[in-house]
């Protein structure tokens, strides 16, 4: 038997690995000028009493005010609270507010609910708790309020009685609240939300297929934020009363705790599942989005399982669609690491692309010199090339292959072979793509594999000239699974069936490599019909030589997976065969 880890050492590392992962988001500000010379800027430790979620709590924020600021001489302000464990504290959310009021900024980095020293009950972002104690913190910037020792903020630039000029920046929870603050606050002149949610149904348990189904339990990802948030006593041992659930739950809302046991359960009867779907949603900008005015730069990171690159994707769109001033950065970075050199570094933001469109999206918006260039709609990392690809748009799907039934992926229906094969799960997962945790706590993570029998793949044939994918591929399929169609309908979704679709790149020497380990976890809604798979969005090189391969797996180590063995056949001939559609912004697979 395995020697298992403590549970209080695993959730300190846990913690710490939240913190980590926050950090490229903005590192040390510049230096303040000569050794002995006066600061720039003066840092004040606040306290705010605040209604929020039903509950009155503490906020425990430091404001950063600029040399020469003053009722006469007022700057913008910009507002960041913290990633999920975090605190205003730690390196990434203070030096946000040392790295502005270095460029003359009023800056208000607080603790966010249920973290640090700020109290109530972590409540996932939900606009009417985490979104209305960021809307006191910019009453306290627009003079409204005071903090709880008399401090007020007259220096801050406004555009009218009450209406503090300010903005809003940071990374994964500090990113969504951003979205929940400007959902309930019309006073907020300008978002930067990195690296965050759309919907936390999808985050958590997505169905690449069908969103009105329930999806496939991210385990690994949830549960570990879930430790991180009930083991707030191990790094705070006096813990804020308001900050204690009575209820079932020691420092989350209900609502919250109820969803993660019932995503454990492995059991979704149709009520229940119900319920929890609404409440993830509820606290989930695709809840909210309507109600959101402000310009917003959305920056996402192209190596992220957590939060995809196609939940930047839905918020953008759904922003655009309504008028709004949004524009959408994919980034090298994500929740799963992926930093590149010359990435994002709020320490010396003119030093990389990203910061110098952050700065210059605040310069537009809160300093209102419309000659900033805010720059182009979309913009994408290029890995192994020159800079970042731009375009006035998210390109389009804009090559289709389909699904040969010889294991071939041909460019055309008419070579497409008749024939059927069949792959079968077991009762342990035989497919990897990642250990989730892996980065945060510092364990080795294995390569992708999957075990024969377990998995269909289909491959092009070795590519003529490189391709470049930048978008969010699509399947559409239709499998034959007997003993799935015994079951499917038995109220409980789990019932259905479980898969995995990817796409690999196949070096001539054989090595496969899964682009950023992403994979889209898919329950079939009704396995006697067929059905479209939205990949994960990747910005991917496919070299000379080079294959894609496109595989469906029976399980996967990440997620939870098939109740009881569902073999699947699928079937394919030039009149019916599954499809796989490309967003491509170079070549084309032969």
């Amino acid at each position: 038997m395995s020697r298992a880890v403590p549970r209080s050492r695993k959730v300190l590392a846990l913690v710490a690995g939240a913190a980590a992962l926050a950090a490229p988001l903005a590192l040390a500000a510049p230096a303040a000028g000569a050794e002995g010379a006066a600061a720039p800027y003066t840092v004040t430790p606040l306290r705010f009493t605040v209604e929020a979620g039903g509950r009155s709590c503490a906020v425990d924020a430091d404001l950063y005010r600029p040399a020469g600021t003053d009722a006469a001489h007022p700057a913008p302000a910009v507002l960041a609270t913290n990633g999920f464990g975090g605190s205003k504290s730690d390196g990434s959310t203070a030096a946000i507010g040392k790295a502005f009021a270095e460029r003359g900024y009023v800056g208000l980095v607080y603790s966010g609910l249920g973290f640090g020293k700020s109290g109530c009950l972590i409540s996932l972002d939900d606009p009417e708790a985490d979104g209305r104690a960021a809307a006191r913190l910019v009453d306290f910037l627009a003079g409204s309020i005071a903090a709880d020792d008399g401090t007020r903020a007259d220096f801050v630039t406004r555009d009218g009685t009450g209406d503090p000029r300010v903005g809003m920046i940071g990374g994964s929870y500090g990113g969504a609240v951003q979205l929940a603050a400007a959902s309930v606050d019309p006073r907020i002149d300008a978002l930067v939300p990195l690296i965050t949610w759309n919907d936390l149904a999808y985050s958590l348990a997505p169905n690449a297929a069908d969103r009105a189904t329930p999806g496939v339990f991210k385990w690994q990802w949830a549960n570990g934020f879930y430790l991180m948030g009930e083991g707030q006593p191990l790094l705070s041992p006096s813990l804020d009363p308001s900050r204690i659930n009575s209820l079932g739950c020691l420092h989350f809302v209900t609502d919250a705790c109820d969803t993660i046991r019932l995503l454990d359960s492995g059991r979704y009867p149709a009520a229940a599942t119900e319920k929890m779907l609404a409440y993830a949603r509820s606290v989930s900008p695709v809840s909210y989005l309507d109600r959101i005015t402000a310009p917003t730069l959305i920056v996402q990171g192209q190596s992220d399982s957590l939060f995809n690159l196609n939940e930047a994707r839905a918020t953008y769109d759904r922003l655009r669609e309504r008028g709004v001033d949004t524009r959408m950065i994919w980034q090298s970075w994500g929740h799963s690491g992926g930093q590149k050199a010359g990435e994002l570094d709020l320490g010396d933001p003119e030093g990389s692309y990203v910061g110098q469109r952050v700065l210059a999206w605040f310069d537009r918006h809160l300093r209102k010199n419309a000659a900033a260039d805010t720059g182009p709609a979309f913009a994408w990392y290029r890995e192994g090339q020159s800079g970042y690809g731009t375009a006035d748009r998210v390109p389009a799907l804009s090559q289709k292959l389909y699904l040969s039934g010889d294991g071939k992926l041909v460019d055309n229906r008419t070579k497409v072979a008749r024939g059927s094969r069949q792959y079968a799960n077991w009762l342990v997962p035989t497919s990897h793509s990642e250990s989730s945790l892996a980065g945060m706590i510092g364990l080795p993570d294995p390569r992708p594999y999957d075990t024969p029998g377990t998995y269909l793949g289909w491959s092009s044939a070795p590519l003529t000239e490189p391709v470049d994918l930048v978008g969010a591929p699509r399947a559409t399929l239709r499998v034959v699974s007997p003993a799935t169609e015994r079951v499917q309908d038995s109220g409980d979704a789990a019932d259905k069936l479980v898969l995995f679709a990817k796409l690999y790149d196949v070096a001539p020497d054989g090595t496969k490599t899964l682009v950023n380990r992403l994979v889209a976890p898919v329950r079939v809604p009704d396995v006697t019909r067929s059905f479209t798979v939205e990949l994960p969005g990747i910005v991917h090189r496919y070299e000379t030589g080079h294959r894609l391969e496109f595989v469906v797996a029976a399980s996967d180590t990440a997620y939870s997976g098939n109740r009881g063995i569902k073999p699947v056949t699928v079937v394919s001939a030039p009149e019916s065969t599954g499809t796989l559609s490309l967003p491509l912004v170079q070549g084309r697979v032969g």
